[in-house]
């Protein structure tokens, strides 16, 4: 009797201990990857950040496939590329039948959740327990000590530091003492919006902080591996969003998985956001190589976009991706007046963008209808190099390339340079190569942009067509989005 007894409780504490660890996965939204304290960047205040950094390691190679926050984040949970799935434009929805990382780790024995910010769909593809609020932990606590023997998801979608900038501690970030990046028009309007920008950065800071305390308060630090991402950049002119420049689509990335990924590590590998899912699911004891995740791309193939990098997070392997690759859809996001679907492919060095429409105007109510735009305009009618960079943020050619290892805020376009011919050429090569994958016929695409869209919205976005923009600026009321 004692040694069935013995026997019972053995067994018991065996299913207890799941050695599978649990994830969280903490999304910022509209963040610039440089905006960071840990990062070099001489104001801006992150100690929570700086010490995930410290404590586990920095994938500097992380880039977006997207420039917008709905394709990014279909495509971070998916681990596929937005064209593929169907959710390129913004406030977008997969293709019927595609799975997720929730849908794979759900039948995996995982109990999974998103707090705060969704933003995909449908909810037949993301079958997770939705946990309202980003200050409360309350639920959150709930949910990862509902069940000792378990192990869990938790997506951590903040809102921080997307525009309207009014959250945070405003009087943290004095805008006539702010350094500004060279890549930003110096003037009063410009220091007032990045004051509270970073003001919104730090109210994140606070929410990455508040999760590492709840893991050491439940005793689940040493067995739940955190990834940060920071999304996409802001949306000032030159921030990032809804561009294909590094300031938008390099991610901050940091993973700590104690015990397994070396504190204080780096790795420069090239990574994507498609590479997440597959990533954690090897981790969690799956094959991401024989899943099928229910959206064929142009070929008939039904796996993974993105690849495991469990290799780099051992110290296994240095190298994951010769190139990354990121599109950008214009139609439907508030306030486009004209198609103007842009791709991306990079190496370690050099990055091509393609325009498809430069005849075109590239107009975003989010940029070109704010109060810091037109105070750029203003300023540029007297002063003739800012009036060139003001165009710039509507009108581009075709072709631009730029070598990232001397120019990394990407302000010389080199295409048509004979010493980046042999480039520009493979790296067209390439994008075309993905293109065909995908199933991206360019301007077609971008045509049918609306029919990928949710509900009303997508309905708005067939009316205005190629017509003027009814949507108003952020700093006219921009709803965050």
């Amino acid at each position: 009797m004692k040694t069935l007894l013995l026997l019972l409780v053995t067994l018991s504490l065996a299913h207890a201990a799941d050695p599978r660890p649990n994830f969280l996965l903490i999304v910022a939204d509209d963040m610039c990857w440089r905006d960071i304290g840990c990062l070099g960047h001489p104001d801006v205040k992150t100690p929570r950040l700086d010490r995930l950094r410290s404590e586990g390691m920095y994938l500097n190679g992380m880039y977006s496939p997207a420039a917008t926050c709905s394709p990014l984040r279909h495509a971070l949970y998916t681990g596929l590329y937005p064209i593929r799935s169907g959710a390129y434009p913004n406030h977008t929805h997969v293709e019927d039948g595609t799975r997720s990382l929730f849908t794979y780790l759900n039948d995996m024995g995982y109990r999974t959740a998103l707090q705060n910010k969704e933003h995909v769909g449908p909810r037949a593809s993301f079958p997770y327990r939705h946990i309202p609020g980003a200050d409360d932990l309350t639920q959150t606590r709930a949910f990862v000590t509902e069940k000792a023997e378990q192990p869990w998801l938790l997506v951590f979608a903040s809102n921080d530091p997307h525009s309207p900038w009014t959250r945070g501690p405003q009087d943290l970030y004095v805008p006539s003492e702010l350094t500004l990046p060279p890549h930003l028009h110096d003037n009063a309007e410009t220091r007032a919006a990045l004051a509270a920008y970073y003001a919104e950065i730090s109210q994140l800071d606070f929410q990455v902080g508040a999760l590492l305390d709840l893991l050491d308060e439940t005793q689940q630090a040493q067995n739940t591996l955190v990834l940060f991402v920071s999304e996409q950049g802001c949306s000032l002119p030159f921030g990032g969003k809804w561009s294909l420049y590094d300031t938008g689509i390099h991610a901050a990335a940091f993973l700590r998985w104690p015990g397994k990924v070396a504190p204080g590590s780096e790795s420069d590998a090239l990574l994507q956001y498609v590479d997440v899912t597959p990533t954690f699911l090897q981790i969690a004891g799956s094959d991401p190589d024989k899943i099928d995740t229910g959206r064929p791309d142009a070929s008939g193939h039904t796996g993974f976009d993105g690849q495991s990098f469990l290799p780099i997070l051992l110290g296994q392997s240095r190298h994951l991706r010769d190139y990354v690759f990121s599109q950008h859809t214009t139609v439907g996001v508030n306030g486009y007046r004209d198609p103007y679907p842009s791709r991306m492919a990079r190496d370690e060095r050099y990055k091509l963008i393609l325009n498809l429409t430069p005849q075109n105007t590239f107009w975003i109510g989010g940029i070109h209808e704010d109060s810091v735009f037109e105070s750029w305009q203003r300023d540029a009618q007297s002063n003739p190099q800012l009036a060139q960079r003001v165009d710039w943020l509507m009108h581009r050619p075709e072709i631009e390339i730029y070598d990232l290892e001397t120019d990394p805020l990407e302000l010389t376009n080199l295409a048509g340079k004979p010493e980046v011919q042999a480039v520009e050429e493979r790296l067209r090569s390439q994008l075309d190569a993905w293109m065909k994958q995908q199933g991206d016929q360019g301007l077609p695409t971008e045509l049918d942009a609306p029919q990928h869209q949710s509900g009303a919205r997508a309905a708005n976005a067939g009316r205005k067509g190629k017509g003027k923009a009814k949507a108003k600026s952020k700093a006219k009321a921009r709803p965050k989005s």
